[in-house]
């Protein structure tokens, strides 16, 4: 609901030259009822100058006689009759003195990540002009190598929204379709899910079949393998001939045992 524009003056109006209750002035004011209490036993708005809101416009002596014979009833606000503000209509973007020196580096930085964006809607977004955005993407700027491009957004300049809006536009027409992210597929449900220990490797199930066929093939027979034709105790001729040559070839190393043991004649000697 609509309430007076000075709030607490129009009550102590009502309070003083009418026999309204508590409830409705406070209703038609947006006060609570002990504030409306206070402001008629003097506590609240002592020497305040009253607010006729019939003369404002803001009530008809009408509504306000409806009211005084039905204590249930509402006051109601009055149509106006003067003609409301227009709103004003969406131009450029108003920016802070303070924050205007950053916007060489916010248009420096839109002209790098979003080059679909035209001019009249960087100088919409920001509230530049155009010949300085000509002047940052033809790199003529008079302080072209102080220029360091950062986000509008968090520089203030803008709202996060409002970019995204833009840069949709402006993608929108210039006919740039966006890449589709790559969406994991959705695993079986009647598959257990493993969590895997530490150290050790998840693997899928085609990478797991791959794995065990490439060990399959690498795999290779042992040198001392037993053979169907082995005889004896199961050693063929050539792998006991293999292990000579090893053996034969192999230097022979003193024992510590075969060593023998320091005399204290060879210690004086020495």
């Amino acid at each position: 609901m609509v309430h007076p524009l000075m709030p607490k003056a129009t009550a102590v109006w009502l309070v003083e030259n009418t026999a309204l209750t508590f409830e409705q002035i406070s209703a038609f004011c947006g006060l609570h009822d002990l504030e409306v209490q206070a402001i008629a036993d003097d506590e609240v708005a002592t020497g305040m100058q009253g607010l006729d809101p019939i003369a404002g416009g803001e009530l008809t002596q009408e509504e306000l006689d409806r009211c005084l014979a039905d204590s249930s009833a509402r006051l109601e606000m009055a149509k106006p009759k003067n003609p409301l503000p227009k709103p004003r209509q969406k131009g450029a973007r108003y920016t802070p003195v303070s924050k205007r020196q950053d916007r060489p580096d916010a248009i420096a930085w839109l002209v790098k990540s979003h080059p679909e964006l035209t001019d009249a809607q960087i100088s919409k977004l920001i509230g530049t002009t155009k010949p300085t955005i000509n002047a940052i993407r033809e790199r003529t700027h008079w302080n072209m190598t102080n220029i360091k491009p950062q986000n509008p957004v968090a520089l203030g300049l803008c709202t996060a929204p409002d970019l995204e809006k833009v840069v949709a536009l402006a993608r929108k027409k210039a006919g740039i379709v966006p890449e589709a992210e790559d969406k994991p597929e959705k695993a079986d449900s009647d598959d257990p899910i493993r969590i895997p220990k530490p150290g050790e490797t998840l693997l899928l199930k085609g990478e797991a079949k791959a794995e065990r066929e490439r060990a399959l093939e690498a795999e290779e027979v042992p040198v001392f393998a037993v053979s169907e034709e082995s005889k004896g105790d199961g050693v063929t001729p050539e792998v006991l001939k293999v292990a000579e040559d090893v053996f034969s070839t192999a230097p022979a190393t003193p024992k510590e045992e075969d060593t023998p043991a320091p005399t204290p004649e060879d210690n004086a000697g020495s």
